[in-house]
């Protein structure tokens, strides 16, 4: 099989079960933070350090957000068996990066990493995401390159395929919508704070020997939660969440 086939191939089979990565990094999260050693990180710097965590993700989840606001039916899909297309988005985020959505994941993922405050596992996390998505993007973007031909090779050469051009912004051609937001997103924001409370209770674990959780933290998680059943509620016995023209 020649290269060019079987990088597809092997994108292909990971797209599929990229919902899987989550637990993968829960896992991970065990050994890198069992041979951290937090009594040589000052609290301040830890504090601060836990900080830029939270903003990293939080930075994810606003660059999800407004991809998924301003998106049209047909793109940025939550399909999981096959590629699926119905237009090409080249406006929006689209117009500065190929794949708004892979770059969001990892910002939401490695803030969650930099909170373990090992940044041997920033490093190791950031190679193995890159190594996996990029086979996925490659397959996303011979799906499209087929399907749309001389339109997707132009999008491409203006719009890097992970780091945004800034400069290169276009105004979407859908105004933002919160609603899309709220109904697709939810799950994404609980996974994260989930992340969070984990590797928080790591570290209490394997420095006290107590799986106490802090009270920031588990406000966090209540209010996650709450917020989670509302819209999961809302999205599948109410209407208030649908839209028009929306996926």
């Amino acid at each position: 099989m020649a290269l060019i086939h079987s990088l597809e191939e092997e994108g292909n089979w990971l797209f599929k079960r990229r919902g899987q990565i989550p637990v993968v990094l829960f896992l991970l999260a065990i050994p890198a933070v069992y041979y951290s050693d937090y009594a040589i990180i000052y609290p301040p710097k830890a504090r601060l350090i836990g900080m830029v965590a939270i903003a990293v993700s939080f930075l994810g989840a606003i660059v999800r957000a407004y991809t998924i606001g301003t998106t049209p039916k047909g793109t940025s899909g939550r399909n999981t068996e096959e590629q699926v297309a119905e237009v090409l988005n080249s406006t929006g985020i689209y117009s500065m990066v190929r794949h708004p959505l892979y770059l969001g994941n990892y910002l939401m993922w490695i803030g969650i990493v930099i909170f373990t405050l090992n940044a041997a596992f920033v490093i190791i996390v950031s190679l193995l995401y890159w190594i996996y998505y990029e086979r996925i993007m490659f397959a996303e973007e011979r799906f499209l390159e087929k399907k749309f031909g001389q339109q997707y090779l132009d999008w491409s050469l203006k719009a890097p395929a992970f780091i945004p051009a800034l400069g290169k912004f276009v105004k979407p051609l859908v105004p933002f919508s919160m609603i899309s937001v709220l109904r697709r997103e939810y799950s994404g924001w609980l996974a994260t704070v989930i992340g969070f409370v984990f590797v928080h209770l790591l570290q209490q674990y394997f420095t006290y020997n107590t799986f106490k959780i802090s009270g920031e933290w588990f406000w966090a998680l209540i209010v996650a939660v709450v917020i989670t059943v509302v819209l999961r509620s809302l999205k599948h016995y109410t209407g208030l969440l649908k839209e028009e023209g929306r996926s």
